[in-house]
């Protein structure tokens, strides 16, 4: 019994270190890597590792290739659209709630997240930025007090996250130029412009991403 658990906690720990570099940018798409070499990064035998790695397949962050390795699975072009849009229609429809209530605490929280994404940015701590990045979107989305709706949101978050990760990695966006836009959104949400919020998140969604949103 007690093997079992360590077994379980062995692979259970393999899961969340090769998903946390994937989520990262770390390991990126298109990627090709090995049990051993994971096995020998984290210390453990190949076992643990081969259950992430069909974990992993599972949820759809991995392609296996028998006794070839694993290859990080890229994020698809539609994914990063739907994703895109998806955020796009929850925020703006959180900020047109929020502008009927009291956003003082609302207001509180982003402003503090601004701070932390200054202090990060001088850091160049992208990993992080790119967390608290997530974190700042989401902290109005659950401020307009719709469960389902903040429900919803948080199932994009990981997705979300990489896609983040991604962009700064690779320099598509920069954190100065975020951080600006950020204030402007978080502007926009302390006057109740809705109107005014939803052209600037186009804008940003579009730079961050790059994506065009249609239709919207």
């Amino acid at each position: 019994m007690q093997l079992v658990s360590k077994t379980y906690s062995a692979a259970e720990r393999a899961y969340r270190e090769v998903k946390e570099r994937i989520l990262s940018g770390a390991l990126p798409g298109g990627e090709l890597i090995s049990e051993g070499e994971i096995a020998e990064a984290l210390g453990t035998s190949r076992t643990p590792v081969r259950e992430a790695f069909l974990r992993l397949e599972t949820e759809g962050w991995m392609k296996l290739y028998p006794k070839r390795g694993a290859l990080v699975v890229p994020v698809p072009s539609h994914e990063a659209e739907h994703v895109t849009q998806a955020r796009y229609v929850v925020e703006t429809g959180a900020v047109r709630a929020l502008a009927e209530t009291d956003r003082t605490a609302a207001m509180k929280a982003l402003r503090v997240s601004l701070d932390k994404q200054r202090t990060l940015a001088a850091a160049s701590d992208l990993d992080e930025f790119a967390v608290v990045d997530a974190d700042f979107h989401r902290e109005f989305v659950v401020a307009a007090g719709n469960p389902l709706l903040a429900g919803f949101y948080d199932s994009l978050r990981e997705r979300q996250r990489r896609m983040n990760s991604v962009a700064l990695r690779h320099g598509a966006s920069d954190t100065a130029r975020i951080i600006d836009q950020h204030t402007r959104l978080a502007d926009l949400i302390e006057a109740g412009d809705a109107t005014g919020f939803a052209t600037a998140l186009a804008e940003h969604l579009t730079h961050v991403h790059g994506v065009q949103l249609r239709g919207l």
